[in-house]
């Protein structure tokens, strides 16, 4: 069997990871789009970087729950298997997931502006705010997909592939309204594959699921594990 995934927000705020648009979610407090695109980050490069300083510190302390974990031996339980997240926190990594596809980045990755080198900065907090690149000294931000930005292409073809010959398709823990990424579980349906969806609430994607879990991420997993 060919198993993808697909994950958002939700499995990471069992970690204590604030999710975007839960009733606590963070853009309750901060508007996307003073913060997170382009445009803020051109502005106002400090004001982003603080905030994003402020992230990486909540990320920091937070673990990989049993939602990731189970992820994580899931993948060892078929080696037909791909990971796709939203999420930039790196968790699934830190549970042991290893063919995973970041569609929005990773918030511990850095990009030059000026140079265009990528690499990973785990200083927390960080010494200097916006901080500069080690190759150049050019002006560096986070290597996430911001609002109004493209995804990375060789990530985006990676699940679009996947996806359209996977045999089943398992949502976990996502709003289903960020396109492109929402439009995955779509596509895999159209394609012939079976759709589970775990998540306490209804989305977008509930009226294409061959299965609903009505649990939180870790307890879904668990539910999931058992009926396969």
């Amino acid at each position: 069997m060919k198993i993808a995934v697909l994950t958002g927000a939700g499995i990471s705020a069992e970690s204590g990871i604030p999710t975007f648009r839960g009733p606590s979610g963070i853009w309750k407090t901060f508007k996307p789009e003073e913060l997170a695109t382009p445009q803020a980050f051109e502005r106002d490069p400090k004001l982003v970087w603080e905030w994003y300083d402020w992230r990486r510190s909540i990320i920091k302390k937070a673990k990989p729950n049993k939602g990731h974990i189970l992820i994580a031996h899931l993948e060892q339980l078929f080696e037909d298997f791909l990971l796709i997240t939203q999420n930039v926190d790196g968790l699934h990594q830190k549970a042991g997931s290893k063919k995973v596809v970041e569609l929005h980045g990773n918030i511990w990755r850095v990009l030059c502006t000026a140079c265009g080198k990528k690499y990973y900065n785990y200083q927390v907090p960080l010494e200097e705010i916006p901080p500069r690149c080690k190759y150049c000294n050019g002006l560096l931000r986070p290597d996430v997909v911001w609002f109004g930005e493209s995804l990375p292409k060789k990530e985006w073809e990676t699940a679009l592939e996947f996806v359209s010959s996977c045999s089943m398709l398992l949502v976990v823990g996502t709003s289903g309204v960020v396109y492109p990424a929402a439009s995955l579980p779509f596509l895999a349906k159209q394609k012939g594959a079976k759709i589970v969806e775990i998540n306490p609430e209804d989305t977008p994607i509930s009226q294409i699921a061959h299965i609903r879990i009505r649990k939180k991420a870790s307890e879904g997993m668990e539910e999931f594990l058992k009926m396969l």
